[in-house]
């Protein structure tokens, strides 16, 4: 349980962190398209780790197929 509030909360700062490059990226790109082209790169590898973390915190009964 103490690992998943954890990983909850990593999630939550990665996300912040993630819209935050996103907001940066969109306000660059009529000015200095590098740096915005950089800014959303970074969040694009950030937004993977937040997806590796969802899958690591779903819950058991969330893992069955239906038939």
């Amino acid at each position: 349980m103490e690992n998943s509030s954890k990983i909850k909360k990593h999630q939550i700062k990665l996300q912040k962190r993630y819209k935050r490059l996103i907001e940066q990226a969109y306000n660059l790109r009529q000015t200095d398209c590098a740096m915005s082209d950089i800014s959303e790169f970074k969040a694009i590898k950030l937004l993977n780790k937040i997806n590796r973390l969802n899958y690591l915190s779903r819950e058991p009964g969330k893992q069955r197929l239906a038939p």
